[in-house]
């Protein structure tokens, strides 16, 4: 007996000191001070507190990924043009309708059988006939669409993750929900409208051909031949005036962004001015090289989310695969560029849905009154349980604070965020657990008025409230695990909390406690007990 009792004891100081070393790197002031024994417990951390309680930005972001499916449509168009020129196969016309629809119109009816022999590479297009004998409709099969979609959603999730840790937020929380939106948690974040726009910038890098001689007033008014497109540089003038520059370029970049391999700021100096220095991979840099030479004396834009950033004059062959893009950006804007760049372009825009942002003052005032009422709370109850239970309410209390301890102390190792509606549920625990040493207590008064020895009135007391306890907390985690379940993330949170809470407090109130008192029977023959 006293040798079960022995380990009984151990293993609660056991559990309260891994829980309490988990514990040391939140509550200490120090926080070097758990490097003291990294080789021990290597992964301690500290307990991360939520947007509700230090700040921050949560941010719900929905993918577009039509206009991925409408990129891929694009590409294919492109592709089946330069396929039909290299088997000499002249085309009329061909654009997309709708989404995910390509009409294609050959010069005659002869070299439909040629076209059609090129389609057969593509097991992604569905073919059907046009309303011409020369035309052919093409169209993605739905499963080929949802490919599109699916990764769309995923590739922007991946290059959000990826700025997000460029920009150097601390512990940020990016997961996808549903089909087509993405949840951004910063916490700490204190420029968040910067957060949104580096985030939220699609970041499509392109190069393009200037169109010498054209009339930008027939193209500002619509007039833009098949091919081209008119896009525009935005210019401040001296006297800080804004103004819209016009560019009729070729609709096809011959090099694009996401064969980018470094992007880093730099000073001009010339102009004095941020740059951003970009290097492409070998493919890219054979591209540019080969576009530049076949291209002296023309003007090249360099197009950044359909906007012209500068469009110089190609003066000779660039080989190396390097190139500058100016356009009078302050230190910071060439900096989120260099990051947005490096990370990768977003295959498709996204719109914010929701917008919270918790400013750091109303999280640490979140803090302040929780720890208020907590302490308040607390030091009521525990002075209630000692007063009306005399040494019996300090056992209970006991077991209160190692409930507290082994919870937060779990919560640390999970790597858990700690927010309000967690400390709600931790709050309700207490509570819980309070109610089950009232319950025990109340049950060895009972037993020990009929009589009955002290020892024999513990054990009764005990046996007696286990199955009502275990009852109602077995209920609490059904409804618990119900709550996380179908719940959003706070409400996840609180779940949680609670959960481990009941969990901890079957052990402490019905093992710990009763340890103590096993030990006191067991040292001496008690014959009161002060409860």
């Amino acid at each position: 007996m006293k040798k079960t009792i022995r380990w009984k004891l151990l293993f609660l100081i056991l559990v309260t000191v891994v829980a309490g070393y988990y514990l040391l790197p939140t509550v200490s002031r120090y926080p070097s001070l758990p490097s003291l024994v990294p080789l021990l417990l290597p992964r301690a951390e500290r307990l991360n507190l939520g947007l509700d309680l230090q700040g921050g930005m949560h941010l719900v972001l929905e993918v577009v990924t039509g206009k991925a499916v409408e990129n891929t449509a694009e590409r294919l168009i492109a592709e089946l043009r330069r396929e039909a020129e290299k088997e000499n196969i002249p085309i009329e016309g061909i654009a997309r309708e709708g989404i995910d629809r390509i009409r294609v119109r050959l010069q005659s009816k002869d070299r439909l059988e040629g076209m059609r022999k090129i389609l057969k590479n593509y097991s992604n297009l569905e073919q059907s006939a046009g309303t011409q004998p020369t035309e052919v409709i093409l169209s993605l099969s739905s499963r080929e669409v949802k490919r599109i979609e699916e990764f769309a959603v995923r590739q922007s999730l991946e290059t959000i993750r990826n700025r997000v840790d460029q920009f150097g937020v601390a512990e940020p929380h990016i997961v996808q929900e549903g089909d087509r939106r993405i949840v951004v948690q910063l916490p700490g974040i204190k420029e968040p409208q910067r957060a949104i726009n580096l985030i939220g910038k699609t970041a499509l890098l392109e190069f393009k051909l200037v169109r010498e001689g054209a009339d930008l007033t027939d193209a500002s008014a619509g007039k833009v031949a098949e091919g081209d497109q008119i896009l525009y540089q935005r210019s401040v003038d001296e006297r800080g005036g804004v103004s819209r520059v016009p560019f009729l370029v070729q609709k096809r970049p011959f090099v694009t962004g996401d064969l980018l391999t470094s992007a880093q700021v730099q000073i001009d100096t010339n102009t004095n001015e941020p740059v951003v220095s970009i290097e492409f991979d070998r493919d890219g840099a054979r591209l540019f090289g080969e576009a530049t030479a076949a291209n002296v004396g023309r003007r090249l834009a360099i197009v950044l989310d359909d906007t012209v950033y500068s469009a110089p004059v190609i003066r000779e062959k660039i080989s190396g695969g390097k190139a500058q893009i100016s356009g009078r950006f302050s230190a910071e804007e060439a900096r989120d560029l260099a990051i947005v760049l490096r990370a990768g372009a977003l295959p498709a825009p996204v719109n914010i849905i929701s917008n919270l942002t918790v400013g750091p003052s109303l999280g640490q005032d979140s803090i302040d009154k929780g720890m208020r009422a907590a302490i308040l709370g607390g030091a009521l109850v525990i002075l209630f349980m000692a007063v009306y239970y005399k040494l019996s309410g300090v056992i209970a209390n006991v077991a209160l604070l190692l409930n507290l301890v082994w919870l937060m102390g779990a919560l640390a190792s999970l790597k858990a965020t700690l927010t309000l509606p967690g400390i709600a549920g931790i709050i309700l625990g207490i509570g819980m657990a309070v109610d089950s040493n009232v319950l025990i207590l109340e049950r060895i008064r009972e037993e020990l008025r009929l009589g009955k020895t002290v020892r024999s009135a513990i054990d009764a007391g005990y046996d007696k409230a286990f199955l009502t306890i275990i009852d109602s907390h077995v209920t609490t985690l059904i409804t618990a695990f119900a709550l996380f379940l179908f719940g959003t993330g706070p409400v996840k949170g609180f779940a949680v909390t609670l959960s481990l809470g009941v969990i901890f407090n079957l052990v402490t109130a019905l093992t710990g406690t009763r340890v103590v008192y096993s030990w006191m029977t067991q040292r001496r023959d008690l014959k009161t007990l002060s409860i």
